[in-house]
């Protein structure tokens, strides 16, 4: 896993697909097999990335936990990677299927102590009029404010009839975040109340574009940002893709700089920095309806996947492919930053 990292060099991708990095006299070819993808183009901003987070700025060493302040809860990598195996175990997770009526009963059926909110809405697509529920379990801590963690639980609509089921891409986040939903049941928050949102709609229904992506994270956003509730969340964490045995966390341009400094400090205390922040890439993914409303936001990503992307968004993307080892990375660098932002 490390001979690969060592020799990488610091670039920012011109466009980034969420299925293959691929050359291009196969991508109109593989848009209209795969259909969904995160994307960017040189010289373009979302409107998303343009918004600024108008909240007092701190530096990242302003964040750095005291010597006296208690340690990060832990989290158990095994544990998060048999609930990524058994998740995945119910087969493909597409919009209107059985599978994704199974994913959301799992989900909630793993939400002990938690106080659950379920966000349905009905929403027409590229494809067609599809149901669609996002999951909020709420943990109250003891100081006014919210930190968000999230990540998206659909599998790919134009894969609906294969057997892909997204271990890494989707199914990697929920092992996880199930294995914080634990944790949290067992230790409650001391400081900022946290949510864990399991986003619905993420995947594209046809092929990836700003109307046809992000169904659920764009109706939460939006409903956040007219109740208020988007000005008490302090940072939303948005966990995609975290999985893969050979972890490399981009560090996206979409996101909050000053949020990323901390996830990266945060890695660092945790002794985990290799893994962060060699590539940078331009996402587009469930933090940007967030990001809009004015939540700071960072993306904890690794947007390649096998040699050249090659399992992303294929049948290959199996639990095989990913390990316990990269959840317990991932799980230790989030708590750690928690702990960071708790410390304001």
């Amino acid at each position: 896993m490390n001979g690969r990292r060592r020799f990488r060099k610091i670039q920012i991708d011109p466009v980034r697909m969420k299925d293959f990095t691929i050359p291009a006299f196969l991508l109109a070819f593989s848009m209209l097999l795969i259909g969904a993808c995160r994307q960017s183009a040189p010289g373009t901003q979302t409107a998303a990335a343009q918004s600024q987070v108008s909240r007092p700025q701190l530096s990242a060493e302003d964040y750095d936990p005291k010597p006296e302040t208690p340690p990060a809860l832990k989290v158990n990598g095994q544990k998060a990677f048999q609930n990524l195996k058994d998740f995945v175990a119910l087969g493909p997770r597409p919009l209107g299927s059985e599978g994704h009526a199974k994913a959301e009963q799992f989900i909630l059926a793993h939400l002990h102590g938690a106080q659950v909110e379920q966000d349905k809405f009905n929403v027409q697509t590229a494809a067609g009029p599809f149901a669609m529920n996002n999951i909020i379990a709420k943990f109250p801590g003891k100081k006014p404010g919210v930190i968000v963690l999230a990540g998206h639980y659909d599998t790919n609509l134009p894969l609906k009839n294969t057997s892909y089921v997204g271990a890494n891409d989707g199914g990697s986040n929920v092992g996880l975040m199930l294995e914080i939903a634990d944790q949290l049941h067992k230790h409650p928050p001391q400081g900022y109340s946290i949510w864990l949102l399991f986003t619905d709609g993420e995947e594209a229904t046809v092929q990836w574009s700003d109307d046809d992506s992000l169904y659920g994270s764009k109706h939460l956003a939006k409903k956040w940002s007219e109740d208020g509730t988007a000005a008490k969340i302090r940072a939303f964490l948005l966990l995609d893709m975290i999985g893969d045995k050979d972890l490399d966390i981009d560090r996206d341009t979409n996101s909050t700089p000053w949020l990323l400094d901390v996830v990266y400090r945060a890695a660092q205390r945790a002794g985990q920095q290799s893994h962060f922040f060699v590539r940078s890439n331009t996402i587009q993914d469930d933090h940007l309806p967030f990001r809009a409303a004015g939540i700071p936001v960072a993306d904890i990503i690794d947007l390649d996947y096998g040699f050249d992307n090659l399992y992303h968004h294929t049948t290959q993307d199996t639990p095989d492919k990913c390990s316990a080892a990269s959840l317990q990375i991932a799980g230790d660098v989030v708590m750690e930053t928690i702990r960071a932002l708790n410390t304001h």
